[in-house]
């Protein structure tokens, strides 16, 4: 397993190790003693599966108090995967990553606690696959705006996305009240 630092501090690409043959191949997709030696927290309390066509757009999500970390990878498609730092005080607030996850490129990303996740899915079909290390809390769940101007994320997008009606009304990063966002230690 390989383990990359992205620019975003606490944001991991990780690429675990791919055993193939003409069957097929075999990998190994968390392990808590391994993930830990990593840095990765070892402490995932949930797991959840979407499916989605193409063309749909889900996020930028997160909840706050109660943050969820989240370990994501593309068990079928491909979708273009985005961290955005969120935590008030943070010298990355406002930034993002983003990345091509897909089944055949195999690689996994970690979105820290205090930080917006979304996908854009760019095949016909996508199953998305996450661990989280806090459980889902409706009443401690917020969505930012998907293109908020003062972020800039360059989603590859032919046109305008699917959206839910959530995701579709979610206000800007600068419209947040403070008190909604995680605070950076």
């Amino acid at each position: 397993m390989n383990v990359e630092q992205t620019d975003l501090p606490g944001v991991l690409l990780i690429s675990p190790k791919v055993f193939g043959d003409a069957r097929g191949y075999f990998k190994e997709t968390w392990s808590r003693q391994r993930y830990q030696d990593a840095g990765l927290p070892g402490d995932f309390v949930q797991d959840n599966l979407s499916y989605s066509r193409k063309g749909i757009l889900r996020g930028l999500h997160f909840q706050n108090p109660r943050p969820q970390g989240k370990l994501v990878q593309v068990l079928q498609g491909e979708v273009f995967d985005v961290a955005v730092d969120i935590r008030y005080g943070s010298p990355h607030f406002g930034r993002w990553f983003g990345t091509v996850l897909s089944a055949e490129n195999h690689l996994q990303m970690y979105v820290p606690e205090g930080f917006a996740h979304g996908f854009c899915v760019l095949t016909e079909a996508a199953l998305f696959a996450y661990k989280c290390t806090e459980y889902y809390e409706p009443s401690s769940e917020f969505s930012l705006r998907w293109d908020d101007p003062d972020i800039g994320i360059a989603w590859p997008l032919d046109s305008a996305p699917e959206l839910s009606a959530k995701d579709r009304d979610a206000p800007r990063l600068r419209d947040l009240p403070q008190h909604r966002l995680p605070v950076y230690p």
